[in-house]
């Protein structure tokens, strides 16, 4: 479906305003410490505000289908990128996407050069120390990419010790291989790690559940590639969950949460998710607070094999 087409979809059965400003109300005076473009002072309001202020949500993504991604006319869109359309559109401002180093998403942050990182970026300790973040939206896992004529000789964590592997510099598929001691180069981002193996260059590749639901496999980009073992799994760690990062001890996150339930409570988080195939890996507004605290990893893993 179009953007066009989507948003639309999304204005004919969107919430009033009044709701998500509601929400920016709510720490209005609170001191954020952000930089404001025009000299680097400090701004006392809140940080929806500030945003409001200067008309547009600036989101740091990179190249990550079924999240974010060009169509044929360059425009982004995916599940994220929709989902950002739809956020900026409550807040009565634009949105204004940017390319990454998925490395330096803090530092891009903290710089105030983007007021969100929105890529589907799994919730580690150093993201959610180092940022405001969202409740938990949808459920993810790190899989390893091969392809697909030799799949049948890595099926298991011990089979791949012998691989090289391409990982995204920075993310959660890089921290999977080190823990695992796998011998792994580190490159720009998912998209090119599945190049690397597409073309030869890498033995493998370790990247999200979600990714290569939407990127690999017959009808898709690389339908010679596809994945074989789970290294959340192997490896005894939870599944992964991904959160919208904001500005330390910024207001957005409480406002982005309240317009989510929202448009969960109205079907539209659905219907987006459906359109990019991301839908049975979604989190409920209600579930996702707990889930950030008490992850049920029984009940997480059934979630990321429904993805699959």
């Amino acid at each position: 479906m179009k953007t066009k087409k989507l948003l639309s979809l999304l204005l004919a059965g969107a919430m009033s305003a009044s709701l998500l400003a509601g929400c920016g109300n709510t720490n209005e005076t609170a001191e954020t410490g952000d930089d404001t473009a025009d000299g680097g002072e400090t701004t006392q309001t809140s940080d929806f505000q500030y945003i409001q202020d200067k008309g547009t949500l600036i989101v740091g993504i990179t190249n990550f289908a079924p999240m974010d991604y060009p169509d044929e006319n360059g425009e982004w869109i995916g599940f994220d990128a929709d989902m950002a359309k739809a956020f900026a559109q409550e807040m009565g401002v634009d949105v204004e996407f940017i390319e990454i180093n998925w490395d330096n998403k803090i530092m891009e942050l903290e710089s105030g050069a983007i007021d969100a990182v929105w890529n589907g970026m799994t919730l580690t300790d150093e993201v959610t120390n180092s940022m405001s973040c969202s409740d938990p939206y949808c459920v993810n896992a790190q899989v390893v990419v091969v392809p697909s004529d030799v799949a049948g000789q890595y099926q298991d964590a011990d089979s791949l010790s012998e691989l090289s592997f391409a990982v995204e510099s920075g993310s959660a598929g890089e921290d999977a291989a080190e823990a695992l001691g796998l011998n792994f180069t580190a490159v720009q981002s998912q998209s090119t790690a599945l190049m690397e193996v597409a073309s030869g260059a890498s033995d493998a590749c370790v990247i999200d559940l979600l990714m290569a639901g939407a990127m690999i496999g017959e009808g898709t980009s690389y339908p010679d590639l596809t994945y074989t073992v789970n290294l959340n799994e192997a490896s005894g760690a939870e599944s992964e969950y991904y959160g919208v990062g904001f500005r330390k001890d910024s207001n957005m996150a409480e406002s982005f949460n309240n317009f989510y339930a929202a448009m969960y409570e109205a079907g539209k988080v659905q219907e987006i998710a459906q359109t990019y195939g991301v839908q049975e890996s979604l989190v409920a507004p209600q579930a996702s607070a707990d889930t950030a605290e008490t992850a049920d990893t029984a009940d997480a893993a059934d979630a990321a094999d429904a993805a699959a």
